[in-house]
């Protein structure tokens, strides 16, 4: 019989450490979130917060990657996604930037150093007007209510408003820092992600209350949607370890007077590629025009006002057509995003430097166009599954009571496949410090 390595996770010393590092900064996070910008109206961001259409599913989704903070407008109120932004930024520029591009094929460690620090950069930028913008967006949809008393860059309002503008600028570089602490001293490289999984978390007791208020229905609703949840979570689990393993054959090395035989081996390419950010990018295009659209409702021109509304009630997420248009724009963005990751991988030189050959294809260019073909085939299924987990929760909601869409699988969609990749990491990265430090699986006589 087999004994787990994992027995031995709190007689480690070091890895106790970094557990516990780790633990006592996700908790200091959640207490900051807690804390409020100067000047909030709970009463006017309680009824945006209940609000449906466009506006609910905006703010669900900025609540969702703030970590929960921003129904609480607190100075994390835009968490760490102004940093992803950033990041997504730099990773799109390099492909089209040459100089970017040959920065890190020169020297791969600097460039990435390089990025990090510009990344952090720019984050500040983005936060900046990310505040702005939440705020004026907020605003929009509240039909004139704003969410701060004391709001405006002219007059009393503007030190109050820069404070309000310096206090959550200030809160996401904090969370940004204790990110960063966590990879550094607690569990690695997993600070980001660990710090948006507490906070989508967080939120599963509130949707469970809200589900178990139904007396009628609650209880066996909340088993349907555990149900769902497991088969959901397979699923992801399934589609996230896809790959296709395409053959590589190696040269054999010489040693003494002797030339080894070549070495046959595989290159794994992912099914799902792009992880969840398509879902970012298509939930963010779509709640885009319904916002535009809200500033010329109450426009004196009728048919500005028509076509303003139509605007609004087709991408205001309570029909069948956002649906179909929520499904498609997954699909395309998980293409675009995936060749832009793996033009970056650039494996047709990568294999030539090693003197390695996919068996029938030419080296260089010609390797790199057909892996290419190969992703782009098997990114389909991966594609077409990140659609329909995208537009789950419109499926159910469609067949279930209403008094269930409220906690509707829990935690949204995108929070759902974070969730998984973030367990399934840390798990991967616990798994290899117990074998770092020796804890192996061994044999008991059983």
């Amino acid at each position: 019989m087999k004994r787990s390595p994992w027995r031995y996770l709190w007689k480690s010393e070091d890895i106790r450490k970094k557990l516990l590092i780790t633990l006592i900064l996700l908790v200091i996070y959640r207490l900051a979130a807690n804390i409020p910008v100067p000047g909030i109206n709970r009463a006017v961001l309680e009824a945006l917060a209940t609000s449906g259409g466009a506006a609910g599913n905006l703010f669900s989704l900025l609540d969702m990657l703030s970590g929960g903070t921003v129904s609480k407008f607190s100075i994390l109120a835009m968490g760490v996604y102004p940093y992803i932004t950033a990041q997504i930024i730099i990773q799109l520029l390099v492909p089209i930037i040459p100089a970017l591009e040959r920065r890190l094929k020169d020297d791969p460690r600097e460039g990435r150093k390089w990025m990090e620090r510009w990344t952090v950069i720019l984050t500040i930028p983005m936060a900046l007007l990310s505040a702005i913008g939440q705020i004026n967006i907020f605003n929009s949809m509240t039909g004139g209510a704003s969410i701060l008393t004391n709001y405006g860059f002219s007059g009393a309002n503007l030190l109050p408003t820069i404070a309000v503008l310096f206090s959550m600028v200030a809160g996401t570089m904090f969370g940004i820092w204790l990110g960063q602490l966590i990879s550094e001293f607690g569990i690695p490289n997993q600070g980001l992600s660990l710090i948006i999984f507490s906070g989508i978390v967080s939120g599963i007791p509130r949707n469970i209350t809200s589900l178990l208020a139904d007396k009628v229905n609650g209880w066996w609703m909340l088993l349907v949607i555990l149900a769902i949840l497991l088969l959901t979570i397979f699923a992801i689990v399934y589609v996230q370890q896809g790959r296709r393993f395409v053959p590589v054959l190696f040269p054999g090395r010489r040693i003494g007077n002797r030339m080894s035989m070549p070495v046959r081996s595989n290159l794994p390419l992912m099914v799902n590629m792009a992880g969840m950010i398509p879902l970012i990018f298509a939930q963010s295009f779509m709640s885009f025009p319904a916002i535009i659209a809200s500033y010329f409702m109450n426009s004196s021109t009728d048919w500005l006002k028509n076509f303003a509304g139509s605007i609004y009630r087709l991408f205001g997420g309570n029909n069948f057509w956002y649906a179909i248009l929520f499904f498609v724009l997954v699909v395309v963005f998980t293409y675009f995003y995936t060749d832009v990751m793996f033009t970056q991988q650039n494996y047709g030189d990568n294999l030539k430097r090693q003197g390695a050959q996919i068996p029938g294809v030419i080296r260089g260019g010609q390797t790199q166009k057909y892996l290419t073909k190969v992703q782009r085939r098997i990114t389909l299924p991966g594609a077409l599954f990140l659609g329909l987990v995208a537009v789950l929760p419109y499926i159910l909601s469609a067949i279930l009571p209403a008094g269930a869409s409220s906690g509707l699988l829990l935690i949204s969609s995108a929070g759902l496949l974070i969730v998984v990749g973030v367990v399934r990491d840390t798990v991967n990265i616990i798994q290899t410090e117990l074998k770092l430090h020796g804890y192996e699986e061994d044999l008991i006589k059983g």
